[in-house]
């Protein structure tokens, strides 16, 4: 079960990778996932917002909630 404090432990720690890069595995139904790349751009109560770059000069803003990572529908990987 999903605690109240697990949830603000986890959106203090994303609020300090803001501008780190990221790598972003979400697991999909049928054994398919979807991997992205970018730079964590905000954080909000529910929901953080990744930038990523697909092909040349095309950003798009993509959101995630952190019960996704608390669930593991969502692996997050933090590049140093």
């Amino acid at each position: 079960m999903i605690e109240k404090k697990d949830l603000f432990q986890l959106r203090e720690d994303i609020s300090k990778c803001i501008g780190s890069r990221i790598k972003l595995e979400s697991n999909k139904r049928h054994n398919k996932s979807t991997i992205s790349e970018g730079v964590i751009a905000n954080v909000y109560p529910s929901i953080f917002t990744v930038e990523t770059e697909k092909g040349t000069h095309t950003n798009r803003t993509l959101s995630f909630s952190y019960t996704d990572i608390l669930t593991n529908a969502v692996e997050i990987t933090i590049f140093d």
